[in-house]
Protein backbone atom coordinates (compact mmCIF):
# COMPACT_ATOMS: atom_id res chain seq x y z
CA UNK A 1 0.00 0.00 0.00
CA UNK A 2 2.89 2.40 0.36
CA UNK A 3 4.53 1.20 -2.72
CA UNK A 4 1.37 2.48 -4.41
CA UNK A 5 0.54 5.47 -2.63
CA UNK A 6 4.61 6.54 -3.23
CA UNK A 7 3.84 5.92 -6.93
CA UNK A 8 1.10 8.14 -7.26
CA UNK A 9 2.39 10.89 -5.91
CA UNK A 10 5.44 10.86 -7.83
CA UNK A 11 3.44 11.15 -10.64
CA UNK A 12 1.50 13.77 -9.29
CA UNK A 13 4.73 15.60 -9.27
CA UNK A 14 6.76 14.27 -11.92
CA UNK A 15 3.65 14.85 -14.51
CA UNK A 16 4.15 18.46 -16.35
CA UNK A 17 0.46 18.69 -17.05
CA UNK A 18 -0.18 18.11 -13.44
CA UNK A 19 1.25 20.52 -12.09
CA UNK A 20 0.20 22.81 -14.66
CA UNK A 21 -3.41 22.32 -13.65
CA UNK A 22 -2.23 22.63 -10.03
CA UNK A 23 -1.15 26.40 -10.67
CA UNK A 24 -3.82 26.95 -12.64
CA UNK A 25 -7.84 27.55 -12.32
CA UNK A 26 -10.64 28.77 -14.44
CA UNK A 27 -10.22 32.19 -15.38
CA UNK A 28 -11.75 34.61 -13.31
CA UNK A 29 -12.41 38.80 -13.56
CA UNK A 30 -10.96 41.05 -10.66
CA UNK A 31 -7.65 38.76 -10.49
CA UNK A 32 -5.42 42.07 -10.45
CA UNK A 33 -3.47 43.38 -7.11
CA UNK A 34 -1.17 46.18 -7.11
CA UNK A 35 1.10 47.60 -4.86
CA UNK A 36 2.85 50.65 -4.32
CA UNK A 37 6.27 49.68 -2.98
CA UNK A 38 8.09 52.30 -1.52
CA UNK A 39 11.53 53.73 -3.09
CA UNK A 40 14.57 52.71 -2.38
CA UNK A 41 15.81 56.22 -3.59
CA UNK A 42 15.12 59.43 -1.78
CA UNK A 43 14.87 61.42 -5.27
CA UNK A 44 12.03 58.94 -6.33
CA UNK A 45 9.72 59.90 -3.70
CA UNK A 46 8.18 62.68 -5.81
CA UNK A 47 6.87 59.94 -8.32
CA UNK A 48 5.92 57.90 -5.82
CA UNK A 49 3.87 60.83 -3.42
CA UNK A 50 2.43 61.98 -7.29
CA UNK A 51 1.11 58.66 -8.80
CA UNK A 52 -0.35 57.81 -5.48
CA UNK A 53 -2.30 60.80 -5.78
CA UNK A 54 -4.11 60.20 -8.70
CA UNK A 55 -4.30 56.52 -8.24
CA UNK A 56 -2.39 55.56 -10.67
CA UNK A 57 -2.64 51.90 -10.28
CA UNK A 58 -5.85 51.76 -8.65
CA UNK A 59 -7.34 52.67 -11.95
CA UNK A 60 -4.85 50.20 -13.59
CA UNK A 61 -6.35 47.42 -11.54
CA UNK A 62 -9.99 48.02 -11.97
CA UNK A 63 -9.43 48.45 -15.87
CA UNK A 64 -7.23 45.51 -16.15
CA UNK A 65 -9.75 43.85 -13.63
CA UNK A 66 -12.05 43.07 -16.83
CA UNK A 67 -9.90 40.75 -18.27
CA UNK A 68 -10.79 36.83 -17.06
CA UNK A 69 -7.34 34.98 -15.70
CA UNK A 70 -6.59 31.84 -14.53
CA UNK A 71 -4.29 33.32 -11.83
CA UNK A 72 -3.36 36.51 -9.83
CA UNK A 73 -1.27 39.18 -11.40
CA UNK A 74 0.50 41.37 -9.47
CA UNK A 75 1.50 44.74 -10.90
CA UNK A 76 3.61 47.36 -8.47
CA UNK A 77 5.80 49.97 -8.92
CA UNK A 78 9.00 49.50 -7.10
CA UNK A 79 12.93 50.53 -7.77
CA UNK A 80 15.06 48.79 -9.40
CA UNK A 81 18.75 49.78 -8.71
CA UNK A 82 18.80 51.80 -11.55
CA UNK A 83 17.51 50.37 -14.30
CA UNK A 84 15.21 52.63 -15.92
CA UNK A 85 12.71 49.35 -17.13
CA UNK A 86 9.47 48.01 -16.91
CA UNK A 87 9.08 44.01 -17.12
CA UNK A 88 6.64 40.64 -16.90
CA UNK A 89 7.77 37.99 -14.99
CA UNK A 90 5.87 35.03 -15.76
CA UNK A 91 7.63 33.42 -12.92
CA UNK A 92 6.09 34.72 -9.99
CA UNK A 93 2.76 36.73 -12.55
CA UNK A 94 4.30 39.89 -12.14
CA UNK A 95 4.47 43.18 -13.93
CA UNK A 96 6.92 45.57 -12.54
CA UNK A 97 7.12 49.13 -13.31
CA UNK A 98 10.75 50.76 -12.37
CA UNK A 99 10.86 54.14 -10.83
CA UNK A 100 13.63 54.66 -12.35
CA UNK A 101 11.84 54.26 -16.05
CA UNK A 102 8.79 56.70 -14.81
CA UNK A 103 11.76 59.30 -14.29
CA UNK A 104 13.24 59.11 -18.08
CA UNK A 105 9.82 59.79 -18.69
CA UNK A 106 9.51 62.44 -16.27
CA UNK A 107 12.61 64.22 -17.93
CA UNK A 108 10.45 64.05 -21.38
CA UNK A 109 7.33 66.31 -20.21
CA UNK A 110 7.01 69.45 -21.60
CA UNK A 111 7.12 72.67 -19.96
CA UNK A 112 3.76 73.70 -21.36
CA UNK A 113 1.47 72.04 -23.65
CA UNK A 114 2.68 71.49 -26.88
CA UNK A 115 1.58 72.83 -30.21
CA UNK A 116 -0.12 69.49 -30.84
CA UNK A 117 -2.23 69.57 -27.65
CA UNK A 118 -0.58 67.08 -25.15
CA UNK A 119 -0.56 68.28 -21.99
CA UNK A 120 2.18 67.60 -19.42
CA UNK A 121 -0.33 65.66 -17.59
CA UNK A 122 -0.52 63.15 -20.57
CA UNK A 123 2.94 63.23 -21.61
CA UNK A 124 3.53 61.75 -18.21
CA UNK A 125 0.63 59.17 -17.77
CA UNK A 126 -0.09 58.06 -21.19
CA UNK A 127 3.09 56.71 -21.65
CA UNK A 128 3.12 54.87 -18.07
CA UNK A 129 -0.46 53.38 -19.35
CA UNK A 130 1.00 52.18 -22.65
CA UNK A 131 3.69 50.75 -21.29
CA UNK A 132 1.38 48.82 -18.75
CA UNK A 133 -0.73 47.54 -20.97
CA UNK A 134 2.29 46.77 -22.95
CA UNK A 135 3.32 44.49 -20.27
CA UNK A 136 0.16 43.12 -19.48
CA UNK A 137 -0.02 41.77 -23.21
CA UNK A 138 3.09 39.78 -22.28
CA UNK A 139 1.32 38.36 -19.34
CA UNK A 140 -1.85 37.86 -21.20
CA UNK A 141 -0.25 35.71 -23.61
CA UNK A 142 1.32 33.52 -20.91
CA UNK A 143 -1.32 33.23 -18.71
CA UNK A 144 -4.17 32.45 -21.42
CA UNK A 145 -1.14 30.97 -23.88
CA UNK A 146 -2.78 33.06 -26.59
CA UNK A 147 -0.27 32.26 -29.57
CA UNK A 148 1.64 34.98 -30.85
CA UNK A 149 2.88 34.71 -34.50
CA UNK A 150 5.60 37.12 -35.16
CA UNK A 151 7.69 38.91 -32.61
CA UNK A 152 6.21 39.33 -29.24
CA UNK A 153 7.41 42.85 -28.64
CA UNK A 154 5.31 43.92 -31.63
CA UNK A 155 2.50 41.83 -30.44
CA UNK A 156 2.34 43.57 -27.39
CA UNK A 157 2.62 46.99 -28.50
CA UNK A 158 -0.07 46.56 -30.97
CA UNK A 159 -2.47 44.89 -27.88
CA UNK A 160 -1.73 48.54 -26.00
CA UNK A 161 -2.76 50.51 -29.18
CA UNK A 162 -6.22 48.67 -29.03
CA UNK A 163 -6.56 48.59 -25.59
CA UNK A 164 -6.14 52.50 -25.43
CA UNK A 165 -8.00 52.99 -28.57
CA UNK A 166 -11.24 51.39 -26.84
CA UNK A 167 -11.11 54.00 -23.74
CA UNK A 168 -13.60 56.96 -24.96
CA UNK A 169 -12.95 58.96 -27.72
CA UNK A 170 -11.56 61.85 -26.09
CA UNK A 171 -9.25 59.60 -23.84
CA UNK A 172 -8.45 57.48 -26.18
CA UNK A 173 -6.97 60.65 -28.21
CA UNK A 174 -4.96 61.67 -25.44
CA UNK A 175 -3.53 58.49 -24.65
CA UNK A 176 -1.96 57.89 -28.16
CA UNK A 177 -0.51 61.25 -28.43
CA UNK A 178 0.84 61.43 -25.15
CA UNK A 179 2.53 58.06 -25.71
CA UNK A 180 3.10 59.16 -29.41
CA UNK A 181 5.01 62.39 -27.60
CA UNK A 182 7.30 60.12 -25.48
CA UNK A 183 8.54 57.57 -28.60
CA UNK A 184 9.34 60.68 -30.78
CA UNK A 185 10.98 62.34 -28.01
CA UNK A 186 13.02 59.35 -27.41
CA UNK A 187 13.99 59.00 -30.96
CA UNK A 188 14.78 62.36 -31.79
CA UNK A 189 16.98 62.54 -28.48
CA UNK A 190 19.13 58.91 -29.55
CA UNK A 191 22.31 58.88 -31.07
CA UNK A 192 22.08 56.19 -32.87
CA UNK A 193 25.82 53.96 -32.93
CA UNK A 194 27.87 52.95 -35.95
CA UNK A 195 26.41 50.13 -37.82
CA UNK A 196 22.84 48.26 -37.20
CA UNK A 197 23.39 47.22 -33.90
CA UNK A 198 20.07 49.24 -32.93
CA UNK A 199 17.91 47.37 -35.06
CA UNK A 200 19.79 44.02 -32.70
CA UNK A 201 16.96 44.62 -29.89
CA UNK A 202 13.84 42.81 -29.15
CA UNK A 203 11.48 46.30 -29.73
CA UNK A 204 10.98 48.11 -32.53
CA UNK A 205 13.25 51.11 -32.28
CA UNK A 206 11.25 54.39 -31.07
CA UNK A 207 11.19 55.94 -34.65
CA UNK A 208 9.19 52.53 -35.16
CA UNK A 209 7.06 52.37 -32.40
CA UNK A 210 5.99 55.62 -33.21
CA UNK A 211 5.01 55.41 -36.71
CA UNK A 212 3.31 51.62 -35.69
CA UNK A 213 1.23 53.73 -32.73
CA UNK A 214 0.44 56.51 -35.01
CA UNK A 215 -0.78 53.87 -37.92
CA UNK A 216 -2.96 51.78 -35.65
CA UNK A 217 -4.85 54.55 -34.11
CA UNK A 218 -5.15 56.70 -37.66
CA UNK A 219 -6.52 52.88 -38.88
CA UNK A 220 -9.07 52.78 -36.17
CA UNK A 221 -10.60 56.31 -36.67
CA UNK A 222 -9.35 58.23 -39.29
CA UNK A 223 -11.31 61.63 -38.32
CA UNK A 224 -10.46 61.64 -35.05
CA UNK A 225 -6.30 61.10 -35.96
CA UNK A 226 -6.77 62.63 -39.28
CA UNK A 227 -4.56 65.57 -38.01
CA UNK A 228 -1.57 63.18 -37.71
CA UNK A 229 -1.49 62.74 -41.75
CA UNK A 230 -2.10 66.27 -42.41
CA UNK A 231 0.27 67.49 -40.65
CA UNK A 232 2.66 65.41 -41.87
CA UNK A 233 3.60 62.98 -38.57
CA UNK A 234 2.56 60.09 -40.21
CA UNK A 235 3.35 59.96 -43.87
CA UNK A 236 0.80 59.25 -46.27
CA UNK A 237 1.88 56.18 -48.03
CA UNK A 238 1.78 54.45 -44.32
CA UNK A 239 -1.65 56.27 -43.61
CA UNK A 240 -3.02 54.08 -46.76
CA UNK A 241 -2.42 50.60 -45.57
CA UNK A 242 -3.23 51.82 -41.65
CA UNK A 243 -7.02 50.44 -42.16
CA UNK A 244 -6.00 47.26 -43.13
CA UNK A 245 -2.97 47.32 -40.28
CA UNK A 246 -5.65 48.09 -37.82
CA UNK A 247 -8.35 45.47 -38.91
CA UNK A 248 -5.78 42.68 -38.61
CA UNK A 249 -4.66 43.77 -35.15
CA UNK A 250 -8.75 43.87 -34.42
CA UNK A 251 -9.40 40.32 -35.74
CA UNK A 252 -6.70 38.47 -33.90
CA UNK A 253 -7.90 40.13 -30.71
CA UNK A 254 -11.49 39.54 -31.21
CA UNK A 255 -10.74 35.84 -31.72
CA UNK A 256 -7.57 35.09 -29.09
CA UNK A 257 -8.96 37.39 -26.48
CA UNK A 258 -12.18 38.66 -26.56
CA UNK A 259 -13.25 35.81 -25.25
CA UNK A 260 -11.69 36.12 -21.84
CA UNK A 261 -13.36 40.12 -21.66
CA UNK A 262 -16.22 39.87 -18.90
CA UNK A 263 -19.09 41.87 -20.42
CA UNK A 264 -20.66 43.39 -17.49
CA UNK A 265 -17.56 44.54 -15.81
CA UNK A 266 -15.99 45.81 -19.61
CA UNK A 267 -19.26 47.73 -19.92
CA UNK A 268 -18.80 49.56 -16.60
CA UNK A 269 -15.08 49.90 -17.39
CA UNK A 270 -15.56 51.51 -20.93
CA UNK A 271 -18.16 54.20 -19.76
CA UNK A 272 -15.44 55.53 -17.14
CA UNK A 273 -13.01 58.23 -17.23
CA UNK A 274 -9.63 57.28 -16.29
CA UNK A 275 -7.39 60.08 -16.82
CA UNK A 276 -6.27 63.04 -14.40
CA UNK A 277 -7.85 66.33 -15.61
CA UNK A 278 -5.83 67.47 -18.30
CA UNK A 279 -5.22 70.67 -16.61
CA UNK A 280 -3.31 68.88 -13.50
CA UNK A 281 0.05 69.93 -13.20
CA UNK A 282 2.90 67.49 -13.09
CA UNK A 283 5.62 68.73 -10.07
CA UNK A 284 9.24 69.56 -11.89
CA UNK A 285 10.50 68.04 -8.93
CA UNK A 286 11.97 64.83 -10.69
CA UNK A 287 14.04 62.58 -9.46
CA UNK A 288 16.74 64.12 -12.16
CA UNK A 289 16.29 67.64 -10.39
CA UNK A 290 16.42 66.59 -6.43
CA UNK A 291 19.96 64.88 -7.67
CA UNK A 292 21.33 68.59 -8.08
Amino acid sequence: MKVVLALVVSSIVLVPGIVVLARTEPPQPGRVSVSYLPPKHPAHEPIYEQLKEIRFLEKVQEFLSRVRLPRTLLVRLEGCDGDDNASYDNDKDTIVVCYEYIDEVWKTVPEATTEDGVTQVDALVAPLFETTFHEFAHAMFDMLRVPVLGREEDAADQVSAYIMLHFGKAEARRLITGAAYAYKTEAEAAKAPPGVKQFANAHGTPAQRFYNLLCIAYGADPQLFGDMVKQAHLPKERADDCKDEYEQVAYAFQQLISQYLDPALAKVVSEKGWLPDAKWQVSRKSASAQKK
